[in-house]
């Protein structure tokens, strides 16, 4: 079905709609399931009025048979239906969820860290989960409702009308479910994200908190946002509950009001015995869907709101399209008037920032803190977009290749290094399934850590650990290094890459940069010690977001080390007389 002009189609929406067979299938289930809901009040009807009456035995057993019948056959419709609308929850989930991983990672990119972290995931795990309950079913039985009005006006219009009042009241409490269960439910989901946050930013800070003592009041803060997430779940549980009790009284009150009009006719002799069990157990089986649907409605508004949410940000965040693949970069780095400012915020880190890199080149950025060396660094990968200017390769900006392709000619190597889960070859190789041991023993030799790896207990298949905790904070930044050079890429870019390095490490460091440099890459090192530019032929001084000077780097050392000749102290005379006395 195609969207009208102007219309821009829903990714959740597509994924649905192509199950539509499926769609199709529940549906006429659910037709058959509740033309054979009808077997409990038709069985209790002939029962009342053909079996008792005549005292027919034969009729009985062929009643029970044929009941038991249409029961089973009622029931594996049931369990089909249950089943293939889990089974849509998890093609739904199949269809999208590499598109939420892929929103996940270039959240914080885009907006900063200022975004709902793992939100997107959660979304999609409430959908397919609401998809995979009873949910959905009462939604698919609610159309059948006229139905069983029908029927039980068919019985007697006293009996009809009864039924439909019944309705009535509790559709409207549908209604007031919904505009009362709203708001509590998209408060508590708000603050159920703000105390999973500060959960994860203690898990991470784990060392800093126990070593300072500040578990205890992170744990205060943590209590009163556990606390006010309880609060706001438990109004939401209380609107959703409190209604659906409502519902459920209301429901048994119908059945035995339906019991009384039965048992008023059939004193006045205008209606049979069987109509009064038939007819209770016919309007409670029409009200079950309204009974169903109030006691997972909870759960309705919460897929609900993680269907808008994650539609809402699939939209702002479309897929990447096709581009053309272009030749592997060989000849240049260039930096076109660079302007900078962090994902999600619109003050200028850094300012018309330019200079070039042939291929061969090392260039060492130094400045103070804060002066947006990192900041720089981030748009030579590709990380962060300048809001003006272009960083170029061979010509080419950086947003002129997809990130996988560009990847394949950049190594990075970042302030805060964190491994994966995974093994150590499999880190340096970035998870590539095609590696060879060859490449990623070379990167490893290249990075001087190959004599580290082979003397850990399983040597290249040894286990890091998750964020990398099996191994010590320097082992991970070389690893890391090694992980940076894997590939040979022509753009290395590393940020403070002896932060966690000894002397050995530093001397490793040194020689990887050369390494790279003689075999034609471009090679960017940040650093705060001058052991860790010694590699580099070329210094790039930052201050203030801005270049201070950019050059040959003994020329630009010796202007930035130079030393400032204080001027003398004032010189106190003394006189003779003074001196004597």
């Amino acid at each position: 079905m195609a969207a009208a002009p102007g219309v821009r189609r829903s990714e959740l929406g597509d994924a649905l709609r192509a199950c539509r067979a499926a769609f199709i299938g529940v549906g006429l289930m659910s037709c058959v399931i509740n033309v054979l809901y009808l077997t409990g009040s038709i069985f209790m009807l002939e029962v009342y009025d053909r079996v008792l009456p005549s005292r027919s035995v034969p009729t009985l057993v062929g009643l029970v048979v044929l009941a038991a019948g249409l029961y089973i056959a009622q029931g594996v419709l049931d369990l089909l239906r249950g089943r293939i609308l889990g089974r849509i929850g998890t093609s739904l989930d199949e269809a999208i969820n590499a598109r939420v991983f892929d929103t996940i990672v270039r959240l914080p990119l885009l907006m900063g860290n200022r975004t709902e972290g793992l939100q997107p995931l959660r979304d999609l795990d409430n959908v397919r989960s609401f998809l995979g309950s009873q949910g959905p079913g009462a939604f698919f039985d609610l159309p059948w409702l006229p139905l069983y009005m029908a029927i039980c006006f068919a019985f007697h219009w006293l009996l009809g009308v009864t039924a439909l009042v019944g309705a009535i009241i509790l559709i409207t409490l549908t209604l007031i479910t919904e505009f009362m269960s709203r708001s509590p439910a998209k408060e508590a989901m708000t603050l159920a994200a703000r105390r999973n946050d500060l959960a994860a930013a203690s898990r991470r800070n784990a060392e800093v908190l126990v070593a300072m003592g500040m578990s205890g009041r992170l744990q205060r803060r943590w209590s009163e946002a556990n606390e006010n997430y309880l609060a706001g779940n438990q109004r939401a549980s209380d609107v959703a509950g409190g209604l659906g009790a409502v519902a459920k009284v209301l429901r048994m009150m119908l059945q035995s009001a339906v019991l009384a009009v039965g048992a008023y006719l059939v004193i006045f002799q205008e209606a049979t015995g069987g109509i009064i069990i038939a007819g209770s157990i016919l309007s409670a089986r029409a009200l079950a869907p309204i009974d169903l649907a109030i006691a997972h409605w909870k759960g309705f508004v919460a897929a609900r709101q993680s269907w808008h949410r994650l539609s809402r940000l699939l939209q702002q965040m479309p897929p990447a399209g096709t581009q053309t693949v272009l030749q592997a970069p060989t000849k240049r780095l260039s930096v076109e008037a660079v302007s900078l400012a962090a994902p999600g915020d619109q003050r200028v880190i850094v300012a018309d920032v330019a200079f070039v890199l042939e291929a061969g080149s090392g260039v060492g950025i130094i400045g103070p803190s804060g002066s947006g060396k990192s900041s720089l660094v981030r748009a030579l990968v590709g990380v962060w977009m300048p809001f003006r200017g272009k960083v170029r390769l061979d010509g080419a900006a950086l947003d002129q290749w997809s990130p996988d392709v560009l990847g394949r000619y950049v190594g990075y190597l970042p302030q805060d290094v964190e491994l994966f889960a995974g093994t150590v070859a499999q880190n340096i190789s970035r998870f590539d399934a095609g590696a060879k041991s060859d490449d990623i023993i070379a990167a490893a030799k290249e990075a001087g850590v190959h004599e580290m790896i082979i003397k850990m207990r399983e040597g290249y298949d040894t286990q890091v650990g998750e964020q990398g905790t099996a191994l010590s904070a320097g082992q991970a930044q070389r690893i890391a290094l090694a992980r940076a050079l894997y590939g040979d890429p022509f753009l290395i870019v590393l940020d403070e890459p002896n932060s966690n390095l000894d002397s050995e490490g530093d001397e490793a460091l040194t020689r990887a940069v050369r390494s790279a440099r003689e075999r034609g890459a471009v090679v960017v090192v940040v650093a705060h010690r001058p052991i860790g530019i010694e590699g580099v032929d070329q210094i790039l001084v930052l201050k203030e977001g801005r270049i201070q000077a950019f050059g040959p780097k003994e020329t630009v050392l010796a202007q930035v080390l130079q030393p400032r000749v204080a001027p003398a102290p004032p010189i106190k005379i003394v006189s003779d007389a003074g001196a004597k006395s």
